[in-house]
């Protein structure tokens, strides 16, 4: 129904299932292209044997020249993020993704913000709450995609696209999951991780996708620490701002406890082992008791850090890195609680990626990168003879067809998740699993319906019987009813647009349900309030109370006047009855929550019974 499904539980078996269900699936589609790749492989070497067979070349070593190897800074990045991006990945398999991301992660990270952000997330909120076993294993899939791509990937175009991606990737999330990293809300600070984990992560990507020649100076590693020191010294004014809250911890035990102290606490309640939950807690105690103390000190040694980065010294940059990897492991145990418990936790939060990001910046600054003095032979390629017309498989190496074969099966596992979420996102219409999980599947049947004969909008008789031929979708609303039965009328008008010109096959029919107030003037009124006056297939029957209760009987439909007077307790219910007049199938209808029907799930559920029903 409209809506339905976004107030589903986060451990809904139905969405579980499916979930697993579009992983496993997908996890065959990879091992697929990974044995397409494997045969590729096998298929490029034999023919690059021959010819070197040939050319009476195969015992002749030939070189494979870099200038130096990567740089150390650039490989810790690569490799970091790498690590990080699967481990991202790996998170997004707990089965509470689906429905507990967008309620439990996204919009909270939204709600200080203003409007026009909140607005923005939104739309990636529409998109995965509409489509959440999609957007789940898309986005498992994707991150993991682009963890492999960056470490197998170590020099050359493919790694510097590998960067490249994590950029675009990282921006997505970052925008649309992290809302900005909470930098335009309140309460923003650098310990519960202000500017967002994932900015990091497109920082450090762009760094990959430079070229080879910006780490062979010391500048880039300088721009990069001194950045980060800036960083440090803008988080060090916000985290001393004074009325913030960071300053308070909790004077008495009825008195309100300061911001880092109810974070703290916050943190303390999530699912996780006793050990770490018995951590944090004693820190949230602590600094209930010395907030001010506590907030002294992570001040004054942001504003240190800041200025060891900003000064460029060797020396005191190095005690930088020291001190603000210690802070930031310090600060990602007892505040940030390493970040992805709770079953939905997508990442490690901000610290590893940042203490990452000014590391790499250090090495890129003080370890540069040896030219090599003589090439590097590289055994077992493939030599090219003096004289002996060359191609591409005549140039590849053994190691760089590797790496170029698994950068494409990387390239691949990203587009797998990628593509079904592409997807997903031009389709405004909620995915029927959410109806199904919320109402159960179809019941799927075979028997003969029972007819009736009642009154439609015009005064005219109708059967069952005259209706044959078509299919019809038979349900029962009561005229006067203000909640469920407008939200179920809006439904069949959503699913007659998206038959189509199918639709000229199908007839839409209600019955009144309402013993009280069931009128052919109540059914018009109905009809006009609910827009489904000009619809050529739609039909509401009433009749008298014996011949209403005989079909409420007939089709098991439970009426009940409620005390009120007017309004009825009543099954919500879809019968769809083939041509020959056999109920095919039963759907509850049972509405959720109220949202537009344009995106509703059980509109494209029945749409989708009704055509195969209606070709069958």
């Amino acid at each position: 129904m409209p809506g339905m499904g976004h107030g589903l539980q986060a451990d809904n078996p139905t969405i579980a299932a499916a979930f697993r269900s579009a992983l496993v699936h997908q996890f065959l589609l990879i091992v697929l292209l990974l044995v397409v790749l494997a045969l590729a492989w096998n298929a490029i070497r034999t023919i690059s044997f021959r010819r070197a067979a040939a050319a009476g070349t195969l015992d002749a070593p030939v070189v494979e020249t870099q200038p130096y190897p990567e740089p150390a800074g650039r490989r810790m990045l690569r490799v970091t993020f790498g690590i990080i991006w699967i481990f991202d990945g790996l998170l997004q398999v707990q089965g509470s993704m689906p429905l507990g991301l967008p309620g439990t992660v996204i919009t909270p990270a939204a709600s200080s913000s203003p409007g026009w952000v909140q607005h923005l997330v939104n739309v990636g909120t529409t998109i995965w709450s509409n489509h959440p076993v999609s957007a789940a294993a898309a986005t498992v899939w994707i991150q993991i995609g682009v963890g492999v791509f960056l470490l197998v990937a170590p020099r050359g175009y493919w790694s510097r696209a590998a960067g490249g991606v994590s950029v675009g990737w990282g921006l997505v999330v970052w925008v649309f999951g992290e809302a900005f990293g909470g930098i335009f809300g309140h309460g923003s600070s650098w310990m519960f991780g202000s500017p967002g984990a994932v900015l990091f992560y497109a920082v450090a990507g762009a760094l990959i996708a430079l070229p080879d020649s910006s780490w062979e100076t010391p500048r880039l590693g300088r721009g990069v620490v001194r950045g980060m020191g800036v960083f440090f010294l803008g988080m060090g004014v916000l985290q001393a701002w004074p009325g913030r809250g960071f300053w308070e911890g909790q004077a008495h035990p009825s008195a309100p406890p300061g911001t880092l102290t109810t974070m703290v606490h916050q943190m303390a309640q999530v699912s996780q082992p006793s050990l770490f939950s018995s951590w944090v807690r004693g820190f949230g105690s602590f600094d209930a008791s010395h907030g001010w103390g506590v907030n002294l000190v992570v001040v004054l040694l942001l504003f240190g850090i800041g200025a060891c980065f900003v000064s460029g010294n060797h020396r005191l940059v190095r005690i930088g890195v020291v001190v603000g990897a210690v802070l930031c492991l310090a600060d990602w145990i007892l505040v940030q609680d390493l970040g992805f418990f709770g079953g939905v936790g997508t990442d490690p939060n901000s610290m590893i990626p940042m203490a990452a990001v000014f590391t790499g910046g250090y090495l890129a600054m003080f370890r540069l990168p040896v030219r090599v003095q003589a090439p590097v032979e590289s055994s077992g390629s493939v030599p090219v003879a003096s004289g002996v017309p060359t191609g591409i498989l005549d140039r590849l190496t053994p190691s760089y067809l590797l790496r170029t074969l698994a950068a494409l099966g990387a390239v691949g596992v990203v587009l797998i998740g990628a593509a079904p979420m592409a997807v997903a996102a031009t389709n405004p219409n909620a995915d029927p699993i959410l109806a199904e999980a919320s109402n159960g599947t179809p019941n799927v049947v075979d028997m003969p319906a029972a007819p009736f004969t009642l009154t439609d909008q015009q005064g005219h008789e109708v059967s069952l019987k005259q209706l044959g031929g078509h299919t019809v979708v038979l349900t029962f609303l009561d005229p006067v009813c203000t909640s469920d039965c407008p939200l179920i009328a809006q439904e069949l008008r959503v699913t007659d647009q998206m038959l189509g010109t199918g639709a000229s096959r199908v007839d839409l029919v209600a019955i009144v349900d309402n013993p009280l107030y069931n009128t052919t003037a109540l059914t018009n009124a109905f009809d006009r309030q609910e827009g489904l006056d000009h619809l050529a297939n739609w039909t509401y029957l009433t009749g008298s109370v014996a011949q209403l209760d005989q079909v409420w009987s007939d089709y098991g439909v439970q009426t009940e006047v409620t005390p009120a007077g007017g309004m009825v307790a009543h099954s919500d219910i879809v019968y769809i009855i083939d041509g020959s007049g056999h109920t095919r199938e039963i759907l509850n209808s049972d509405p959720g929550a109220g949202s537009a029907p344009s995106s509703s799930s059980f509109s494209v559920l029945l749409a989708g019974q009704v055509r195969q029903i209606s070709h069958s």
